[in-house]
């Protein structure tokens, strides 16, 4: 691989800069765009407008133009956000992190995820930015309700379950899962979303890495936000 390559395996592009505004892949703005292949698109149905029908089209058109137009022929990993469901035109909502959390429900959540994941999977989209393992220990933080509530042991078995649905039978047929966002994130100084973070070794490992290391262990998630 040359060096362009490989930093564009490390990159991804938003469907903006690929479409034109029929919603169809503009040559031109992808050889521009993505002229060395690219390592992820970024939400293709739920940062534009289009129509599931419509997303799954561009999404192929995209993959075969990286397959017909760039020397190494890797095709790009889509991935979007699906917290509460896919976000994106015509997908179902589901009840956000912390509801959820209040079912004490592991197999509904891996029914639900489930769902997702059939959506997903048909506009092409492989890769999922949730579960969110940020525990709600300071009420100030703008995104408790993104977050499994504050015990770490609940958001452990919510989050393996979250991540088995939307990943099963099989990783190869299934959607990833993605830990986010970072450990202790969500326990940051004066409640402010990126901020310092003062916690001991100890209840770093006992409290915060604990849902990570269990997601990992029980559901075999593979990607972790970074």
């Amino acid at each position: 691989m040359t060096l362009e390559e490989k930093v564009a395996q490390l990159g991804s592009v938003g469907p903006e800069v690929l479409l034109n505004d029929q919603g169809e892949i503009c040559f031109d703005k992808a050889q521009a765009a993505i002229p060395h292949g690219i390592g992820q698109i970024t939400r293709m149905a739920g940062a534009s407008d289009l129509a599931p029908d419509k997303a799954a089209k561009a999404a192929n058109a995209i993959q075969q133009f990286l397959e017909q137009h760039t020397r190494l022929k890797i095709p790009a990993l889509l991935h979007e956000e699906c917290l509460s469901g896919l976000m994106a035109k015509e997908a179902t909502a589901f009840p956000q992190a912390i509801g959820l959390a209040c079912t004490w429900n592991p197999d509904l959540i891996r029914k639900m995820t489930g769902e997702i994941q059939k959506q997903m999977l048909a506009i092409g989209a492989r890769l999922g930015l949730s579960p969110v393992l940020d525990l709600a220990r300071d009420l100030r933080w703008g995104r408790v309700e993104e977050t499994f509530g504050e015990d770490p042991y609940l958001a452990a078995a919510v989050a393996a379950a979250y991540a088995e649905g939307l990943q099963k039978p099989e990783l190869r047929r299934g959607v990833l899962a993605t830990l986010k966002h970072f450990v202790g994130h969500s326990f940051s100084e004066g409640g402010r979303n990126h901020a310092p973070v003062h916690v001991s070794p100890r209840e770093l490992r006992e409290v915060w890495l604990f849902p990570y290391e269990a997601a990992v262990k029980e559901a075999d998630v593979r990607v972790v936000m970074s």
